[in-house]
């Protein structure tokens, strides 16, 4: 299947994701709030087009279960991801004017560009393929940190939001949707998209822990 290809093909970007400092410091309780406030903006962005693109792609597809899938996936983004970011917002008092404040970083700006281009130029398997990693690596993650969890409240509840049934749900069905538009002719070119994709999601972690921005040094 398509999914065990990828994986195999990823192990090396996601181990790193699992053990970047990001991850480290979020779970032992020393990550700053500030970075992890800045991570939640950031992530705010991302989240943004990561649901326009379910919605392009299913725009593009002639396929009804899979035009289905990628509309309830992004209603379910909405009404449970982003919806917990905006506790978490309130939590950190994130306001408008922060936002306001915080453009896009360079790291998630190529990001989203990626998956939009990944759209443009292998469809709705394309986008698919993109999309797959952030579903996929949260969840792992989520999983992974579950078994110890963290001393500061928020970053347990963060912890939690990936470790949920719904969650590992929506997940499980992105993983078939995938095997589904996967063809022995289009593989190739959506693993490329994924591997991408899963070197994107290492990168966040250090976007975040790095608070990037677009200064010339």
């Amino acid at each position: 299947m398509f999914t065990d290809q990828a994986h195999t093909a990823t192990q090396k970007s996601w181990a790193a994701s699992k053990h970047h400092p990001f991850i480290q410091q979020l779970q032992a309780g020393t990550l700053p709030l500030a970075t992890f406030r800045y991570y939640l903006i950031q992530d705010h962005y991302y989240l943004q087009e990561f649901a326009k693109v379910h919605d392009l792609a299913a725009d593009q597809s002639q396929q009804p279960q899979v035009i289905a899938q990628l509309r309830a996936n992004a209603a379910q983004l909405r009404a449970g991801e982003m919806a917990v970011r905006q506790g978490f917002f309130q939590e950190l008092a994130i306001t408008d004017d922060d936002l306001a404040a915080t453009p896009m970083a360079p790291s998630a700006y190529a990001y989203t560009s990626h998956l939009y281009r990944a759209l443009m130029t292998a469809g709705s398997a394309g986008a698919i393929a993109g999309l797959l990693p952030c579903y996929w690596l949260y969840a792992e993650i989520g999983a992974m940190l579950a078994q110890v969890g963290s001393p500061v409240p928020i970053y347990q509840a963060w912890i939690d939001s990936y470790n949920a049934d719904d969650y590992t749900d929506e997940m499980t069905d992105q993983l078939a949707l995938a095997n589904l538009v996967a063809t022995p002719q289009n593989t190739p070119e959506l693993l490329t998209i994924f591997k991408k994709s899963s070197w994107y999601e290492l990168n966040f972690w250090q976007m975040a822990l790095d608070h990037e921005d677009w200064s010339v040094n």
